[in-house]
């Protein structure tokens, strides 16, 4: 008896310590990265606010780059989005990130990191993404 109820007890710290080490690799998972060569533009991810499966949206989203590389812009283009991630079916009012290099000279790797500030009926929301980019000449 006294050998069950070690192991059970064992078990459970293994559950309770193994949590936060699987959190951290689901985290790698929703890394943004993107490749770009001079010119070239890439879409990134949708934008989107929604209740219910309908938009909260008073104006379209903001882009704000806080830190990356020079020579790359950042833009938010309006479009219906389809809000997958919350199980919507229906297209949405919201827009494309979209990253946009301009003349590349050597390549590099760096980090940018980019604020939406949405405008919605609840007040203004802003979420980070933090992107790993190559630039190829």
């Amino acid at each position: 008896m006294r050998l069950k109820l070690t192991a059970t007890l064992a078990g459970l710290l293994l559950c309770t310590f193994a949590s936060p080490g699987a959190q951290a690799q689901s985290w790698q998972f929703n890394t943004l990265s993107a490749a770009l060569k001079s010119g070239e533009t890439v879409e990134i991810t949708d934008l989107y606010s929604v209740i219910n499966c309908k938009s909260v949206l008073t104006a379209p989203p903001e882009v704000t780059i806080m830190d990356g590389p020079p020579g790359v812009t950042a833009t938010a283009e309006e479009a219906m989005v389809v809000p997958r991630f919350q199980q919507c079916a229906k297209a949405v009012k919201g827009a494309k990130l979209k990253l946009t290099a301009g003349t590349i000279d050597d390549q590099t790797n760096s980090l940018m990191t980019i604020r939406v500030r949405f405008k919605t009926k609840d007040g203004d929301r802003e979420q980070v993404f933090n992107i790993k980019i190559s630039l190829f000449p």
